[in-house]
């Protein structure tokens, strides 16, 4: 997905021309036309794209007794200190892959320092994690096994051990990793669980609009959709995670407090303090509480401050309510199979 990166410095280019100008009165609002649909969506296309089935990496290939292995271990709490916490103790499947907390609790009962933001659709960002520490899934997946923060297993050493004396995974690391001499391994580990999650994509009724079907959004949201393309929220929140593809300082045009520094601990370089990835749009109307330390909790306030802190814009509360109808036109469509845990090794 490096690629991303180089398409979003080009819509950046080509949409903040188009964003200029002062906002709509409210009366400007209530009497204009509805949008044309047809134009609408040229310009949705040209900003959001397609979403893929699955995203591909050359160097994991996806396959289905990969994602077969990588569920189970997703779903498996022994993969943690008290035996009990899963990766889907803090990105729950059918609850959007996010927790609702602020931040999340790992388990020595500590609190995590930053929201624990969805896996649906992670694997379409430049990056992962808020700080952009990882550079894909497969890595990011390896992480908070071993955080003591979070799932505090003292080594890889004594994950792959543990998994060696489960003999069922046995069988699922030989089918996944063909050839392999030696397919117990921690790398692994972080192969299988990022091959399933390159599949857990949730098509929304913004794509079926996108792809043609007018009638997928209606009037409201398509309102909604002009409004955002309008303000300006693609100069961040573009591609076909609607966001996810750059990093961004929270205050660019306004400053904005918070207690977390942000990527500078990370890469050392004073200038990227403040500097997080942009997060992804999609499902967002079920994944608050918002930003990345999680203090946001309304959606309608998230836009507001926002607009205000990154574009220097004061929207009005219909301009606010717009988006935020059409935001709920990015919740998206979740696979039944992928919320329950299969049964484990």
């Amino acid at each position: 997905m490096k690629g991303i990166s180089g398409l979003v410095l080009v819509l950046f280019a080509v949409l903040s021309s188009s964003t200029a100008g002062a906002a709509p009165d409210s009366t400007a609002l209530q009497a204009r036309a509805a949008p044309d649909s047809t134009a609408l969506q040229a310009r949705a296309a040209a900003v959001v794209g397609s979403l893929p089935s699955e995203v591909p990496n050359p160097a994991n290939p996806v396959t289905d007794a990969k994602v077969r292995l990588g569920r189970a271990l997703y779903f498996d709490g022994r993969l943690s200190e008290n035996g009990e916490l899963s990766c889907n103790g803090c990105h729950p499947l059918d609850h959007f892959g996010a927790d609702g907390e602020p931040t999340s609790l790992g388990t020595r009962g500590a609190r995590g320092e930053r929201n624990a933001p969805t896996v649906y659709n992670a694997a379409l960002h430049i990056a992962q994690f808020w700080d952009g520490r990882s550079p894909d899934v497969e890595d990011q997946a390896k992480g908070p096994i071993l955080n003591p923060g979070e799932m505090a297993m003292p080594s890889a050493q004594a994950v792959v051990s543990l998994l060696r004396g489960i003999p069922g995974y046995a069988p699922l690391f030989a089918e996944a990793f063909p050839g392999d001499p030696d397919p117990i391994s921690y790398d692994n580990v972080g192969r299988a669980i990022g091959a399933f999650e390159r599949r857990l994509l949730t098509p929304a009724p913004l794509d079926a609009f996108i792809a043609g079907d007018r009638k997928a959004l209606n009037a409201a949201q398509q309102r909604g959709l002009e409004t955002f393309l309008d303000t300006g929220c693609t100069s961040c929140h573009v591609g076909p995670a609607v966001g996810g593809g750059m990093y961004r300082k929270l205050g660019l045009v306004h400053p904005y407090e918070t207690r977390d520094t942000g990527r500078e601990k990370v890469t050392g370089n004073p200038a990227d303090r403040g500097v997080f990835k942009v997060p992804s749009l999609r499902n967002v109307a079920e994944t608050a509480p918002y930003f990345h330390d999680g203090s946001v909790k309304s959606l309608a306030e998230a836009v507001r401050l926002m607009a205000w802190h990154q574009l220097g814009r004061k929207l009005k509360d219909e301009q606010i309510q717009e988006i935020v109808t059409f935001l709920g036109a990015l919740t998206g469509k979740i696979d039944p199979a992928w919320t329950t845990a299969p049964k484990l090794p």
